[in-house]
Order: structure tokens, then C-alpha cells, then sequence
């Protein structure tokens, strides 16, 4: 209740002036005081008297003047605390240190403090492998030169091991796709993902708050295709463990890299899987708190058309495809004559060509610099501007897009518990009809 609904009540005997006391919060002598200035004064005797009247405390102007004088002509390189007790041993100003801390900084003698950093608490390690990966990428001079790479590492939350180390360009959509797709295809689905908040990871609305959720990037959906949940970090403090390996690895692999005789990107990640992964998990892994692992082996078939980067387009009148100023001729299919105003998907490969796919249907395949790929004799061919016929195979896979829905295809579902068919409902071959035996008899209904 506000403070005239109080008043009122109590005014109007509907409660006692002490419980009016008690809902306000004062004492029952300051309930009398403004029960008396009520009805005197009416409610402007209840502003407080206070107001516009000087402080009684108030420092006068000249010490301040004297203060700010003796700190920039002879005390200029004190510190706060020492200047203080010289205002009080030597010229006899007795101030408090707060007030000489607030002047000294009001008129820019003294820098502000930063704000303290909020207290932390230590998180205890995912007890078992798989539930938890880190992912994240540092930025340093590994060959000790000029160039800058971006290493990419990602390590397991319970054990520190290192799943993936590899050495690029940049850290990228395209980059990290990579490395998580060698993952999962060597150790399997892990349950969580725990990364910084950069634009491949998540969608920020704004700078330095909370990511959008709802808003997928291309990592973030493939992550929800593989049921992997990603959460992000909101301060370096955060990732403190990706964050310590980070210092690890400046401080040796260059050296490695240099007494190996490494000065080219392909060398050293040649010598990061052979050789130093293996050399840094047998130093600095340790075991888990329980045994058994959360990695599983996903069900889904088609990890090359969930790791690509998806663009939805419309199809234009002359059956072609545009992003930018890079265009796609989509040749005739067998099951569809035009597909001029329909929706495709448009999937990005890891190694750079495209694929188009049109609900679960591939109409075109296309190398890095926009040739179209036919298929002969089951391997890839380069055409000349024909897409040719698109395979069975590919058609019959799941489709990796979440707009899109498999025709009469239903994805297998993981299941640690095995599974038999009911021999009741299975008929046997001797009497199971031959396919011609449902179109015999009359051609007005079906048998």
C-alpha cells in the first residue's frame, strides 16, 4: 500500500494508528509526530523539513579550496591513504578518508577505481566424458613470426583431454563445423557444448547482454539437429579452464613448432594429429570422477548435409538460384518440369562445393567455382552446365534442414534397449502374396 492509503485507513479508523505505524515502517513516537503535522499542515507537513536547509556538516568552501591546493603543489604523488595522514599529522585537518577520496576524485586529481569483480564460485568438472566440451579458438604468433592463426581447440570438461587441435586461417562457421563434425564421426554425440558468445555460436541482440536463444546460427542448428545443447559464456572467468589450456599451448607448441623445423600451416597440423595431440593429453589429462562415457553414436546418416551452411532462396522464372552475385542454373528434373517460384535449400559444403535441394529431392551439385557435377558411373564428373540426373541415394537420406519433413521417411530414434518384430504380424514368405496378386479383380476397387 502507499503511504496515503495508510494514512487514510488510520484517518478513517479501518486500523489503529500503530499498525499504521507498523505497515509504514516507523516508530510509534514518528506516527505521532505526523499525525499531529497531518492535521495541522494537511499533507505538505509531511514533506521533510530538511529540504533546502545547508548540512550541518557541510565542509567549508575555503578547506576545500586548501585541500585540493596542498594535494597538486606538494602532494601530488601521494596516494590517497598517505595523503590523508598527512592533512592530519602535519597541517591539522581532520576529514575523513572517505570525503578526501570523493574530493580528490570530483575534481580529477585521482583516477575512479574499477568496479571489484563479483564473487565467483569454483564449478566442479562434468563427472563423466561426454557431457560436457569446450570449444574455443586463440589468436597468437604459433610460428613465431609475423603471421597470426587462430588454433582451434576443443577438450573435454571431466578428463581435460583434447579432442580436435588444428591450426587456420580464422576461426569461422566453416571452421568450427569442421571441427565438430571430426569429432562426433571419432567419439560420438556429446550432450552440451560450452563456447564464448561469437557470432558462429549465438545471436546477440546487443553487446554484453544475454544471447537470443530462439535466434539459431548455423552452428546452433546443427547442434539442435544432434540434440547437443550449447551454453554460453558471459566473461572470460567463465572459461577459465579453455582458458588455462590456452596458456599451455602459447607457451610450448611454438617451441615445438620450432625445434620440428614447422614454418607452414599443413606441417603443423600434420604434426598436431601424429604427434604432439597424443603428447599433450598424456601429460595433462586426468581421470574422471566416474567411469563410462556420455558419448553416443548418432543415428543420423547424413552428418555431411547437417554440417553445411543453409540459405533458403526462391527460384527465379529462368530456373536459377542467386546469393549475392554468385547465381545457380538448375536444370529440368525428372519429377518436376519447372521449379520456378518454389523454395530451395541451398547447402554449403565443408569443402566448398553446393548442393540445391528442393525438399528431400538434390536438383544441383556444383564445385567451388560454380561448375555443375553430374554423376556418371557413380563417381562426380564436371559437366558442361548440365546438372544431369540426381542420385537415388542422396534423395532417399534425411533431410537436415528443420523446414523442411522426409517424405515418408522417419529418422531412427537412439535407443540403448534392443528391439525385435512381433513374428506374429510378420507373415511368412510361403504365404506372402506376390505384388500382382493385390491388382487382380474388377478395376472399380481395390484388393
Amino acid at each position: 500500500m502507499k503511504l496515503q492509503d495508510v494514512l487514510l485507513k488510520a484517518m478513517a479508523k479501518k486500523i489503529t494508528w500503530w499498525q499504521a505505524a507498523e505497515i509504514i515502517g516507523v516508530t510509534d513516537r514518528t506516527m505521532r509526530r505526523w499525525r499531529e503535522r497531518l492535521e495541522e499542515h494537511g499533507y505538505s507537513g509531511l514533506v521533510d523539513r530538511r529540504k533546502g536547509r545547508p548540512s550541518d556538516r557541510q565542509v567549508p568552501l575555503e578547506t576545500v579550496e586548501r585541500v585540493l591546493k596542498l594535494y597538486q603543489e606538494t602532494y601530488h604523488d601521494f596516494n590517497i591513504r598517505h595523503f590523508h595522514e598527512k592533512l592530519r599529522e602535519v597541517h591539522k585537518i581532520e576529514l575523513s578518508y572517505t570525503w578526501v577520496q570523493k574530493a580528490l576524485q570530483g575534481a580529477g586529481l585521482v583516477a575512479r577505481r574499477g568496479r571489484r569483480g563479483k564473487h565467483r564460485r569454483r564449478r566442479e568438472p562434468r563427472p563423466m566424458t561426454g557431457m560436457l566440451l569446450h570449444i574455443d579458438g586463440s589468436k597468437h604468433r604459433w610460428f613465431c613470426d609475423e603471421r597470426w592463426y587462430d588454433l582451434i581447440v576443443i577438450l573435454d570438461d571431466a578428463t581435460k583431454e583434447i579432442y580436435y587441435a588444428q591450426l587456420v586461417e580464422e576461426e569461422s562457421t566453416l571452421t568450427v563445423m569442421a571441427a565438430l563434425r571430426e569429432v562426433i564421426e571419432s567419439k560420438g554425440v556429446f550432450c552440451a557444448l560450452y563456447s564464448d558468445r561469437g557470432s558462429h555460436f549465438f545471436v546477440t541482440p546487443k553487446a554484453g547482454e544475454k544471447v537470443d536463444k530462439h535466434r539459431l546460427t548455423q552452428v546452433g542448428r546443427a547442434m539442435k539437429e544432434l540434440g547437443v545443447q550449447m551454453i554460453p559464456a558471459y566473461s572470460p572467468q567463465a572459461r577459465g579452464r579453455g582458458e588455462r589450456s590456452f596458456g599451455t599451448w602459447q607457451g610450448r607448441l611454438p617451441q615445438e613448432l620450432r625445434l620440428a623445423g614447422i614454418t607452414t600451416v599443413e606441417q603443423a597440423n600434420r604434426f598436431l594429429r601424429e604427434r604432439y595431440i597424443a603428447e599433450f593429453n598424456a601429460r595433462f589429462t586426468v581421470p574422471a570422477k566416474q567411469k563410462g562415457t556420455a558419448f553416443r553414436w548418432s543415428s543420423r546418416s547424413d552428418l555431411n548435409w547437417v554440417f553445411t551452411v543453409q540459405t533458403e532462396r526462391v527460384v527465379d522464372k529462368d530456373n536459377t538460384v542467386a546469393i549475392a552475385d554468385r547465381r545457380w542454373q538448375l536444370e529440368k528434373s525428372r519429377f518436376r518440369n519447372s521449379l520456378a517460384g518454389t523454395t530451395v535449400t541451398i547447402h554449403q559444403h565443408l569443402d566448398g562445393t553446393v548442393s540445391i535441394r528442393f525438399g528431400p529431392h538434390v536438383v544441383g551439385r556444383y564445385t567451388a567455382n560454380g561448375t555443375p557435377i553430374q554423376r556418371c558411373g557413380g563417381k562426380d564428373k564436371e559437366g558442361r552446365g548440365k546438372a544431369g540426373p540426381v542420385e537415388a541415394g542422396e534423395n532417399r537420406k534425411a533431410v537436415s534442414h528443420c523446414s523442411h519433413r522426409p517424405l515418408e521417411i522417419l529418422p531412427k530414434q537412439d535407443s540403448h534397449f534392443p528391439t525385435a518384430t512381433n513374428p506374429i504380424h510378420r507373415p511368412s514368405l510361403k504365404t506372402r502374396k506376390p505384388p500382382s496378386a493385390s491388382r487382380r479383380g474388377s478395376s472399380g476397387g481395390i484388393h
